[in-house]
């Protein structure tokens, strides 16, 4: 597998892509798949490589088309809305990968993109886990009960998604949380940046300005 970038100031890989197909919101598939090109190469390319990555993990694990549409639902808070456009959640990353993929060949051109298992810590696997059971049952009541934008199912897809990789699902936690604005305290916003940390992932990513943090919230 290609070199990723996790350190670019921003938030990385599909929950990146996920953040700025939001902003303008984008209403088909065309332009989806240019904000797609678009963002792979950001960073001269660097941003490929992890959203590659990302896919791949997701595509090779046993997640169903359903539990990736609905990750990819929360995030974007149902504005790029794959269940409205008929896009099959395996399918839709299967064509974000294959961009991904031309991106890096054009830097490379013996690239041949190969999903690679992610070595799994049980310690941040059971951490990463904890906190989706911690903020569980306000995620929930934030999608499920939704005045508007009403979705089923994220924690139980979440909780799947941290067998596959506890990176990914961390971000993918994160979005879910700001897609929905979903208040948190202090306290739980200080665990995201430390469990961030150990992760490895740079502050930016989990820090971007889109909490919605009220201080005198407790958990």
């Amino acid at each position: 597998m290609a070199q990723l970038h996790r350190h670019l100031g921003v938030d990385i890989g599909l929950s990146g892509l996920i953040k700025w197909i939001r902003y303008p919101v984008v209403t088909s598939e065309s332009a989806g798949l240019d904000v797609v090109a678009s963002v792979a190469d950001r960073f001269d390319g660097a941003f490929a490589h992890q959203l590659l990555r990302d896919c791949l993990v997701l595509l090779d694990s046993s997640l169903s088309s359903r539990e990736i549409e609905v990750l990819w639902l929360a995030g974007t808070f149902r504005e790029f809305d794959l269940e409205r456009l008929g896009i099959d959640g395996r399918e839709w990353l299967r064509r974000v990968a294959g961009i991904c993929a031309d991106r890096v060949r054009g830097d490379d051109a013996s690239f041949v993109p190969a999903a690679a298992a992610p070595v799994v810590d049980e310690g941040l696997k059971e951490a990463v886990g904890a906190e989706i059971g911690s903020v569980g049952p306000a995620l929930e009541q934030a999608t499920a009960h939704h005045a508007y934008s009403p979705l089923d199912g994220v924690v139980p897809a979440l909780r799947r998604a941290v067998d596959v990789d506890p990176d990914l699902a961390f971000r993918l936690l994160l979005r879910a949380l700001k897609g929905y604005f979903v208040p948190i305290s202090e306290v739980r916003y200080e665990r995201y940046l430390a469990l961030g940390n150990e992760l490895g992932l740079g502050e930016d990513v989990v820090d971007d300005r889109d909490f919605n943090v009220w201080p005198d919230l407790v958990d």
